[in-house]
């Protein structure tokens, strides 16, 4: 009997190999369909496979009729998942994990794709873009990409394997665990400070408050500080930490920033903290750790998060001695 007559009969008898093949769905049409689940969008999906956007619903149909049930809903231009989708996305994605992990324990080095790390723009340039050279020369042969988030939100369409938000984000299913407590409190030039004498928050009245969008407001501290009452000379919005960090060391004015952010413009004294005693800063866990749903490149980002922890834990331990 030949080879295709005995696999035939194999089959039909069967075998446990016959019925599983029989049910494997087409994998084009699992990588369409797991892409625009989890960007939510056909045409995001297709963008990432480098396919138009037809073509993933074509895959998407062929999916459905093979399972026999939909798996979007479709209106107004727009595609839902259904609550089987839902089911079926979440044990796909965890698949392609669990196959993406397995590649990487076998083949380390048939993965060619990068680690891609997404961050806050601020976190991004200031903290952590400074130190990839330690964790790349600790690491040699990995490959990393740094994207930007411009709002928390965006981590429900960007694809990345792990992502450092500013804030805990909003109505996500992803893993999300706290990662760092920043201290904030008023940084400025060490010429601004000499020159207001600035001994105490009662003495901003007389200087410009630089405001930037951190996890403290200075009306927020100045209450806590007992100075709701304070009204400042001048005052300055920066939508960036980074451009806020920078106007301060220019001399124009106080910023209220997280030690984090300004650590260099500290350490090389552009920046001081004028205000020394402890009461005068405020601590607050801001930076949280986000893990995507199904794990796609498992075993590297817990090397990358493992370094990422160690690095913060080394830093908060030098500041704790400064103190």
């Amino acid at each position: 009997m030949g080879a295709n007559a005995k696999n035939s009969a194999a089959a039909e008898a069967g075998s446990p190999a016959g019925p599983a093949l029989r049910r494997m769905p087409p994998l084009r049409a699992l990588a369409a369909f797991e892409a625009a689940a989890r960007h939510g969008s056909f045409a995001k999906g297709a963008e990432e496979l480098g396919v138009t956007p037809s073509a993933i619903s074509h895959h998407v149909q062929q999916l459905e009729e093979f399972l026999g049930v939909p798996l979007f809903r479709r209106h107004a231009g727009r595609a839902v998942l259904t609550g089987a989708g839902r089911i079926y996305a979440a044990e796909i994605e965890h698949a392609f994990g669990v196959i993406a992990g397995a590649t990487e324990r076998v083949a380390p080095q048939s993965q060619r794709e990068p680690l891609v790390v997404a961050s806050g723009p601020s976190f991004a340039a200031k903290w952590l873009q400074p130190r990839l050279a330690d964790f790349l020369r600790a690491h040699p042969g990995l490959r990393i990409r740094l994207s930007t988030l411009s709002d928390r939100d965006d981590i429900e369409t960007e694809r990345f394997d792990l992502a450092i938000t500013y804030g805990r984000p909003p109505r996500t299913a992803m893993r999300v665990e706290p990662l760092l407590v920043e201290r904030l409190r008023p940084l400025c030039s060490p010429a601004l400070a000499a020159s207001l004498e600035l001994q105490t928050p009662r003495d901003l009245a007389g200087t410009t408050l630089i405001h930037s969008a951190n996890a403290l407001t200075w009306a927020d501290y100045l209450r806590r500080v007992g100075e709701a009452a304070l009204r400042p000379c001048n005052e300055m919005w920066l939508d960036r930490s980074t451009m806020a960090v920078e106007a301060a060391v220019a001399g124009l004015g106080v910023v209220l920033e997280s030690e984090v952010l300004a650590a260099a413009e500290l350490r090389d004294g552009r920046l001081i903290a004028p205000f020394k005693d402890d009461m005068y800063k405020i601590e607050t866990t801001s930076y949280f750790l986000v893990r995507p749903r199904g794990v796609r490149r498992g075993s590297i980002a817990n090397v990358f998060e493992a370094w990422l922890r160690e690095a913060i834990a080394a830093e908060n331990l030098a500041a704790s001695a400064d103190d």
